[in-house]
């Protein structure tokens, strides 16, 4: 507005109502109109505004709201309050401003009765002007609670709503249990029997007030320790709405400001810590990470060439980022097995970014990590969109066996992507679930046994052995067994899944993944992805060189299983029938068909390694054992997976910044630091150089002039 006058229309006589969104307006009473400047002091505002509405010498306080903001009514009580709003309504044409007179200024208290119902109390004139201020600012919080039987959604629900209700009740309160299933308070006056509980309902859906007493006999007057009840979280979600329209709101102004309308005392560290708060949830930190990361998928594609690096912004400033290496890609096609782990997980530094991983597993069985994305939400949509992409980063068409948790959305979108691919559930998984469905009254050495069980129906190789685990959870518990068929097997259990595991049931890549990224503050999403590049290029150079000693045809883990299996094949009886069917005899006879690779014991084709049965037919017809293993625990495929290397991206620290007027590092993810003492890495030892003993007289090292015998001996 280029004028320095604001036209200001002011209201009295009426009063504030709360809307059904949770903003207000003023209803009732009578307008007038008048020109307002910068020079204008308070004590002319209030001259002209008493002449106005003929108020004489009543005092009156004057409020006004924030221009996208019609919740909370901000109060003038200075001339540099009357600047600022001022400063806010600088750009707009007219502004309004509500005139209330203390006398009139009344608040309805109200009392709980014994059987939790509200009743309305008697209105009660308000005796101090500063009282009157934070009154009228926290009269929405007054009814907050209401009495037993109100209902909130969550315990947090619940904990904000006695919080607001004790600031605006003028009254401290401590928390004697305080958990997701109930919140049990009392006032922290001693002898004070003012109690509130409540806890979940018996539907275990909603969080509800059980008991109550509503009487306070401590005067309910907040003392030196209201500074407890502003938290930080608190300060920041009630400044935040004013810090978004004065960006250099002072930590000291913002102290006063909460003195004044809430009656919490707060000293300068607590308002500058809920100021990083709100400054933190105000300014969207994506929006830089998204700056930087369009520079790094450039430069990984520039320095990685054939790596995939996408980026995927949407117009609300919420992003994904895909990211697999080329040397990654070309090691899992040509020397992995085409199994492949689904995980997501959140960093323990980092709770605002979600990661989702596809990690294959070497000859070894040890991770190998394939592709990654990062992202801010978990859903559907954004697992179709990391399955598209790990789609077209292959170049070889082949079915692949998918292990995964439950996540959201994943399996449903993973049979729209991989049409031709298998799904099952990892063994974690089907364990967690498994504890949570078993009686809580059972004793440790039960739940043990009926894990162990459900670990064989995982690995039961044929129906037979499935259904002897399945009868033996029955005999301690029906239901318990009728849960498990309940779960589909054919999506977790060897007998009747009808992809390839290869023996691998589950994934330690999250703790993996989480060990590389153990950082105690919370970094950048560029930094994240480029320690996570940092790692993934260490691990395949020392796996690489460490495959290079070996000498057998089979990686070490595999040749160990295979000769151990050996020496239990030799007991076993031979019978060649016809061709190369064989039958093999120990307890039970089964048959081994060397063409095939099959046994009807079925560890054969579940592992990819040759069963004890199989064994014993080579060693009868002294068939090379190599010949018969699946060619992902050669290590010839090993040598083909870390073959390649991922190559560093050298000014990786100093991205440039195509927006001359960006500030890099303005809106940082660095905003908290974890609990705990900072660990400290132990100075390296100071290595002591003994300086050798030598004599005076004759010069010789080992002794000195007084067990010196070269004199002795001359004598």
């Amino acid at each position: 507005m280029a004028s320095e006058k604001i036209l200001t229309v002011c209201q009295s006589g009426g009063e504030f109502v709360r809307n059904t969104d949770g903003s207000m307006s003023y209803s009732g009473g009578e307008a007038h109109a008048i020109d307002i400047d910068s020079e204008m002091s308070l004590e002319d505002l209030k001259s002209e505004i008493a002449s106005m509405f003929n108020f004489n010498d009543e005092p009156f306080s004057i409020k006004y709201f924030l221009p996208r903001n019609k919740r909370t009514p901000i109060t003038i009580s200075n001339d540099k309050d009357l600047k600022r709003m001022i400063a806010y309504h600088a750009n707009s044409d007219t502004t309004d401003i509500y005139v209330t007179k203390i006398s009139e200024s009344r608040i309805i208290r109200s009392d709980v009765a014994d059987s939790g119902t509200l009743i309305n109390a008697d209105i009660t004139p308000l005796a101090n002007f500063n009282e009157a201020k934070r009154i009228k600012v926290c009269s929405d919080w007054d009814n907050l609670i209401t009495g037993v039987g109100q209902v909130f959604s969550t315990s947090k629900d619940f904990r904000d709503a006695l919080h607001k209700y004790a600031i605006a009740h003028s009254f401290m309160y401590k928390l004697v249990k305080n958990d997701q299933s109930r919140v049990t308070a009392e006032c922290t006056v001693e002898d004070c029997p003012w109690r509130i509980h409540a806890s979940r309902s018996s539907a275990k859906q909603k969080f509800m007030i059980k008991k109550i007493n509503p009487t306070h006999t401590c005067g309910k007057e907040l003392t030196k320790e209201s500074h407890k009840l502003a938290s930080q979280r608190w300060v920041a979600s009630v400044i935040k709405d004013k810090l978004r329209e004065i960006p250099n709101y002072k930590p000291k102004d913002i102290a006063n400001d909460l003195e004044r309308e809430y009656g919490l005392s707060l000293n300068y560290s607590q308002a500058w810590r809920g100021k990083s708060i709100a400054k933190k949830e105000l300014y969207n930190p994506f929006e830089e990470a998204c700056n930087q990361l369009s520079w790094f998928c450039e430069r990984i594609i520039e320095t990685n060439p054939g790596s995939v690096a996408t980026l995927h912004k949407s117009d609300d400033l919420r992003f994904r980022f895909f990211v697999a290496f080329h040397a990654s890609l070309y090691g899992f096609e040509h020397g992995c097995r085409p199994l492949l782990f689904l995980d997501t997980f959140s960093l323990k530094a980092n709770r605002h970014l979600k990661f989702l991983a596809a990690t294959a597993v070497d000859g070894e069985n040890d991770i190998y990590p394939v592709a990654f994305s990062v992202v801010d939400i978990e859903n559907n949509e954004t697992w179709h969109w990391f399955l598209e992409q790990l789609k077209s980063s292959f170049t070889l068409s082949r079915a692949i066996t998918f292990i995964s948790n439950d996540q959201n959305g994943m399996e449903e979108e993973l049979s729209k992507v991989f049409e031709d691919s298998f799904h099952c559930y990892s063994e974690q998984y089907l364990i967690e679930n498994f504890q949570k469905a078993m009686e809580s009254s059972w004793s440790q050495e039960v739940k043990d046994k009926m894990i162990d069980h459900l670990k064989s129906s995982i690995y039961a190789y044929t129906a037979d052995e499935f259904n002897d685990c399945i009868e033996n959870i029955r005999s301690e518990s029906k239901e318990l067994a009728e849960w498990v068929l309940g779960t589909k097997p054919e999506t977790w259990s060897d007998a009747f899944f009808k992809g390839l595991r290869y023996g691998q049931y589950s994934s330690v890549a999250v703790e993996k993944y989480n060990d590389w990224l153990s950082v105690r503050s919370e970094p950048s999403v560029l930094q994240i992805v480029d320690t996570l590049r940092c790692s993934l290029m260490e691990m395949m150079y020392s796996r690489r060189v460490s495959c290079n000693t070996w000498t057998e045809a089979l990686v070490p883990s595999a040749n160990q299983k295979v000769q151990e299996d050996m020496i239990r094949a030799h007991s076993f009886a031979l019978v060649r029938p016809t061709g190369t069917v064989f039958e093999v005899s120990d307890e039970s006879t089964n048959v081994v068909n060397t063409e095939t690779k099959e046994c009807t014991c079925r560890r054969w084709q579940v592992s990819g390694l040759p069963c004890i049965h199989a064994l014993a037919v080579m060693e009868h017809t002294n068939g090379c054992i190599d010949e018969y293993c699946s060619k992902y625990f050669s290590s010839e495929c090993y040598r083909i997976a870390y073959s390649l290397s991922i190559n560093p991206i050298p000014d990786v620290g100093m991205p440039v910044c195509s927006d001359p007027f960006h500030i890099p590092g303005a809106c940082s993810l660095r905003a908290r630091r974890l609990a705990g003492r900072p660990k400290e890495k132990p100075e390296e030892p100071r290595i002591a150089i003994k300086r050798p003993l030598r004599c005076s007289k004759c010069q010789a090292i080992g002794h000195n002039k007084r067990t010196c015998e070269t004199e002795t001996q001359s004598v």
